[in-house]
């Protein structure tokens, strides 16, 4: 339980990554630390200028009372060589996300505005980004504690750590000299990675994450978005083999709306969905990043028009459009939204009956939380990871196809109308696999909320964290004095937003 006893409030800097997927939890968990802290923490999210609206976007799916307990400060992205001004985002660079990628994660372009921000800033913790590992040393050079929020669950951690453990610690070949990874001795009886499904790092630069996986074990504690009993077995064996000091396994920290007032939302897509018998749509939405051929759009729409199922289709393609004649096809069996979506308020509606996704981390555990089943169509980084823990660990989905894939854009096969057609039809058929998953899934469902009730797991590990900040910040001496702060200081002007 948070301390009641009278002190300074808590102040935590939070730094997510620079893409969407990263600010949205970052935001909902300064959120869930200001309610679960009851008026005795601070939570400061700090982003690049550009992100700043990401940042308000999140909170305004919280309570007004919640969200204004959050502040928002900036710093400088870094200068990128190709780069419009104003680019500062992976869901939004296109084809230049790449070079937003490598500005990420190059200590020399983007530690020195982020430590000028900690240095001026001195707040009692700091939460940082995986990605971000200086933060740690930064942090521990001000004797304030810093923790790590990984956006991902245990699995894929654990995961990714043993491929980089086969990869970089391995017989010593290169990543391409093998069909697969087999990893064993875990708590599956095995997971075999094709290697092109491997992130794109592990297949050409392995050692790159050696330094973020060192400030994951040195850092104060993992923070990660999952509930406990959603992936029990892998929260175990990353606190019993020593991969974190501390854990906190804090989700879902934005839970959807009650489906009691979901189908009272205003945007034509909630209209449409009134029209739907109860779990007969297919959502369909592959997140804010990785990019899609328009072959392959085409493919996607004419197998969901053969599939016969109604479907709510996201696309975020700019310009593109679907074969001539395809929307007088479909008619009122299928609706397109274009942009963005309230992709949690969706998954809630009571006529959404399967979610068909690319199995990006929040995707799934929204998915989860909605208690609906998957049909799987990975793309990027550690989406194939993901896919794994929904179709074999959980066995709440499906995969769309089982031929060639790949991380890489260049690498991927198209996948053919008849397969997708294929593949929902036999999921969403009654009877068929989708409704055992359906059943799975709505189990894990009533566990997340459970989870974050007054009581449950997920609700005790935020008030742990609280705790246990609080306590690193009395060990420590209190309020960090500016007598800590070294003489050097940078320029770093932080706004608050």
């Amino acid at each position: 339980m948070v301390s009641s006893e009278p002190s300074e409030k808590l102040r935590i800097l939070l730094m997510p990554f620079f893409v969407t997927s990263h600010i949205g939890p970052f935001t909902d968990l300064a959120v869930g630390l200001a309610v679960a802290g009851a008026g005795a923490v601070e939570p400061t999210v700090a982003v690049t200028p550009a992100n700043v609206a990401v940042v308000r976007s999140a909170l305004e799916r919280h309570s007004p009372a919640a969200s204004g307990l959050v502040k928002v400060v900036t710093y400088p992205f870094p200068r990128v060589d190709g780069l419009a001004p104003g680019v500062e985002n992976l869901s939004a660079a296109g084809g230049d996300a790449w070079r937003i990628d490598a500005a990420a994660i190059d200590e020399s372009l983007t530690r020195p505005a982020q430590e000028a921000l900690i240095r001026e800033r001195l707040p009692d913790a700091v939460i940082s980004d995986i990605h971000f590992f200086w933060n740690t040393v930064v942090a521990a050079e001000l004797g304030v504690p810093c923790a790590t929020f990984v956006v991902t669950g245990p699995f894929a951690t654990l995961t990714m750590g043993r491929l980089i453990d086969a990869v970089v610690n391995g017989d010593g070949s290169e990543p391409e000299s093998s069909q697969e990874v087999v990893i064993r001795g875990f708590p599956w009886p095995e997971i075999r990675i094709p290697v092109t499904e491997m992130p794109e790092f592990l297949r050409c630069r392995s050692g790159e994450l050696n330094p973020c996986v060192e400030a994951l074990r040195r850092c104060f504690g993992q923070v990660m978005n999952t509930f406990f009993e959603l992936e029990q077995p892998f929260c175990e064996v990353l606190v019993r083999e020593g991969h974190a000091k501390r854990a906190y396994f804090v989700a879902p920290l934005s839970p959807p709306p009650p489906l009691a007032g979901v189908s009272t939302f205003v945007e034509p897509c909630f209209r449409w969905l009134a029209s739907k018998p109860s779990c007969s749509v297919l959502y369909i939405c592959f997140g804010s990043f990785a990019a899609i051929s328009a072959d392959q759009l085409r493919e996607l729409a004419l197998g969901l028009e053969a599939s016969g199922q109604p479907f709510l289709w996201v696309v975020r393609a700019d310009g593109w459009a679907p074969p001539d004649g395809w929307e007088e096809r479909v008619g009122e069996k299928g609706m397109l939204v274009r942009g963005w979506a309230p992709q949690t308020k969706i998954l809630a509606h009571p006529a959404v009956g399967a979610f068909l996704s690319h199995c990006g981390s929040s995707s799934v555990l929204e998915a989860v939380t909605a208690g609906l089943p998957m049909l799987t169509w990975p793309l990027v980084f550690d989406q194939f990871l993901e896919e794994r823990l929904v179709t074999d660990v959980l066995r709440i989905g499906e995969k769309v196809w089982d031929g060639p894939r790949s991380t890489r854009y260049e690498e991927r096969e198209v996948v053919p109308a008849e397969a997708v057609a294929r593949a929902v039809a036999t999921f969403l058929e009654p009877g068929g696999a989708g409704e055992a998953a359906r059943g799975r899934a709505r189990d894990l469902a009533a566990k997340a909320h459970a989870a974050v009730a007054k009581g449950g797991s997920s609700y005790r590990d935020l008030e742990r964290l609280v705790d246990d900040l609080i306590e690193a910040r009395a060990a420590a001496g209190g309020m960090t004095s500016l007598s800590a702060v070294p003489a050097k200081m940078s320029g770093n002007n932080a706004d608050g937003v």
